[in-house]
């Protein structure tokens, strides 16, 4: 039964069909999707362990902390297939975002062996590596007796696989050499346009292409669009977050940076340069001229459900929450649209910072070993297609998930410039702060200057010669700089 539909996918799996070929000769065979779907799970199951034992720790369990996020759902909708691949068992708890951090650091700070693995930021992994909570995964990367030889180590896209590697050097290089990879990564979002095309529609303006652009099409939105709908989105809190998104995407774009490093490893304050400033001055304009009224309150939250129930007409924030806002109950759903953002014009391309969703091994766990084996499979292949085209796994982190034809083609359908505005915007994508162990108090001074700017409390030259001042001394007791 079923001797020819096997047939057709094992021809797949080897890479003889496409998918899209695969799926109608399914069809054209008479299969329900159902059908077919429990029939390539099966068989992706057995390709996948034809090379590797992935019995060799049967029997054991294993816990998770998980952050309620959708690619935690997708995990979750999807691990029988780890179960029946490894005969391990996995439970996990889930916290929501505003308590997951704390729950996290409460685990590794009390070294407690509760919990196997976890999802972490990777900015999280400059603070938990050098203070010896989690491991260092290129032991188990390296050796091919415990990796998958289909793992695929190169198929993870150059700049995210960086941001999660560090030497933990204050001011070392992300990605270099002698890196520790601290985590392996999940899923990551891009900051870029998001935009209410309907709206765009109505005023008669374009895309913005650059930062004045942005101004000036910001400012129309918001005189003529009407009904109390501002221009654009972007956090505001006193908070760390409120530099990482468009702000920091668009202020790398200009070729500046948060600190200078120096031959003997140095650091200093580099957000008081002529540039940097003029950056800031546009930025504090666009917000006192088209941002929310109470914009220093916002968090990526608000910049979400605004641009979704239609009172905003674009933020620049992460890609991943306009996808978000385009679907589901939101009352803008269907009208959302997306474009790559290059703020300085005489740069040739985006380059946008990023957040990635990884998945880190705790120090504390008592079997390393079978929690490698849950960090290669939830990282690997195999989920990362079933979380993108059965769920919203979105943005994947693999190279090969951006060539899946079925991918891209939902995504067009229903995200208009989505898969463009990626595929512009990833070879520029990476973080663009610099490791090193003050950064969440060093960006959320940043983010509290910039409040006092969009309030008239402090000019932007003056706030930026003074915060400069405060990081340099911070830096320099802390034997930094």
């Amino acid at each position: 039964m079923y001797e020819k539909e096997k047939d057709l996918i094992s021809a797949f799996l080897r890479g003889e069909v496409d998918r899209r070929g695969m799926l109608k000769g399914l069809g054209a065979a008479g299969l329900t999707a159902g059908t077919a779907g429990t029939l390539f799970n099966l068989m992706s199951t057995q390709a996948l362990a034809a090379d590797f034992d992935w019995k060799a720790h049967s029997g054991k369990s294993l816990k998770l902390l998980l952050n309620k996020h959708p690619y935690a759902d997708a995990m979750i909708a999807n691990l029988q297939t780890f179960k029946d691949l490894t005969g391990i068992e996995v439970t996990y708890d889930v916290f929501p975002e505003d308590v997951y951090f704390d729950k996290v650091t409460a685990a590794l700070s009390s070294s407690s062996t509760e919990y196997d693995a976890f999802m972490t930021g990777a900015y999280m992994t400059w603070t938990y590596g050098p203070a010896g909570w989690i491991t260092d995964l290129n032991e188990w990367i390296k050796d091919p007796a415990k990796t998958n030889p289909q793992y695929g180590w190169d198929d993870f896209l150059p700049g995210v696989k960086a941001s999660c590697a560090w030497n933990g050097q204050p001011g070392g290089a992300l990605g270099s050499e002698d890196a520790k990879q601290w985590c392996i990564p999940w899923g990551y979002e891009q900051n870029n346009l998001s935009y209410n095309k309907e709206m765009f529609d109505k005023v008669g303006v374009s895309v913005p292409k650059n930062l004045d652009e942005l101004l000036v099409v910001a400012a129309k939105l918001t005189k003529d669009v009407g009904g109390g709908v501002y221009g654009i989105g972007v956090r505001g809190s006193r908070s760390w977050a409120t530099i990482h998104p468009g702000f920091l995407s668009g202020y790398a774009n200009f070729g500046q940076k948060d600190l200078n490093v120096s031959a003997d490893g140095k650091l200093s304050a580099a957000m008081s340069t002529p540039e940097s400033k003029a950056f800031h001055a546009k930025w504090v304009q666009m917000i006192q001229e088209s941002g929310p009224k109470d914009w220093s309150t916002y968090t990526w939250y608000q910049v979400g459900t605004d641009l979704g129930a239609g009172a905003s007409a674009m933020i620049y924030d992460a890609d991943i929450l306009g996808y978000f806002m385009n679907g589901g109950d939101n009352k803008m759903a269907g009208k959302l649209a997306y474009a790559p953002f290059a703020a300085n014009p005489a740069a040739s391309a985006p380059t946008p910072n990023i957040w990635i969703w990884a998945l880190a091994m705790s120090n504390f766990s008592a079997d390393k070993d079978a929690t490698w084996y849950f960090l290669q499979w939830a990282t690997g292949l195999e989920h990362a297609i079933f979380g993108a085209t059965k769920m919203d796994f979105v943005n994947p982190v693999r190279a090969s998930v951006w060539k899946d034809e079925m991918f891209r083609e939902r995504l067009n359908k229903s995200y208009p410039g989505y898969v463009e505005m990626h595929d512009i915007s990833a070879p520029g994508a990476k973080i663009h702060f610099t490791a090193q162990p003050l950064f969440f108090d060093l960006t959320t001074e940043w983010a509290a200057t910039l409040q006092k700017m969009v309030a008239k409390e402090v000019p932007v030259d003056e706030g930026l010669d003074k915060l400069a001042e405060s990081i340099n001394r911070q830096l320099a007791e802390a034997g930094l700089g």
